[in-house]
């Protein structure tokens, strides 16, 4: 019975290093970490006297980050099947890509800038996130290819 376990936790050990061997995962990781944790830190823009307008400050756009977060760590578990992994990327750049279009219609769309008076670093954390699932969906995409080499060569 202890023998079992121990083979169990050495496999799970085991794969879990391999994982987070892989550059992808520390990409995965890092969007994570952008989505999920500078929402906090970095304001998104300054509204009237210098009041900061934070994420959080707005469900939609809160719910939005942490569900980019949320997917980007999801994706990272899914490193058995890269396929899924990929999609799953290309589903978070989405994301990001539509709460970058919210940003800048806020931005833009408001007459005489009334409630936008400064734009904050925040507004441009889809970018880097963006950035960083691009980054991971190429080193997926890499892996893939090397595995069909592979094949081809068996």
């Amino acid at each position: 019975m202890t023998y079992d376990f121990l083979k169990e936790t050495t496999i799970f050990v085991a794969d879990f290093n391999h994982m987070i061997q892989r550059i992808q995962t520390i990409y995965l990781l890092l969007s994570a970490a952008v989505s999920g944790g500078l929402i906090f830190v970095f304001n998104l823009w300054t509204v009237g006297e210098n009041k900061e307008f934070f994420a959080i400050d707005n469900d939609m756009y809160f719910g939005m980050f942490i569900g980019s977060a949320v997917l980007s760590f999801i994706t990272i578990f899914m490193y058995t099947n890269r396929k899924s992994q990929f999609v799953m990327g290309r589903l978070n750049i989405l994301l990001n890509l539509i709460l970058l279009g919210f940003f800048v219609y806020q931005s833009l769309n408001v007459s005489g800038e009334a409630l936008v008076s400064e734009k904050g670093i925040g507004m441009l954390l889809p970018i880097l996130s963006i950035v960083l699932l691009v980054l991971a969906n190429k080193a997926i995409k890499k892996d893939e290819d090397l595995v069909k080499s592979v094949d081809r060569l068996r």
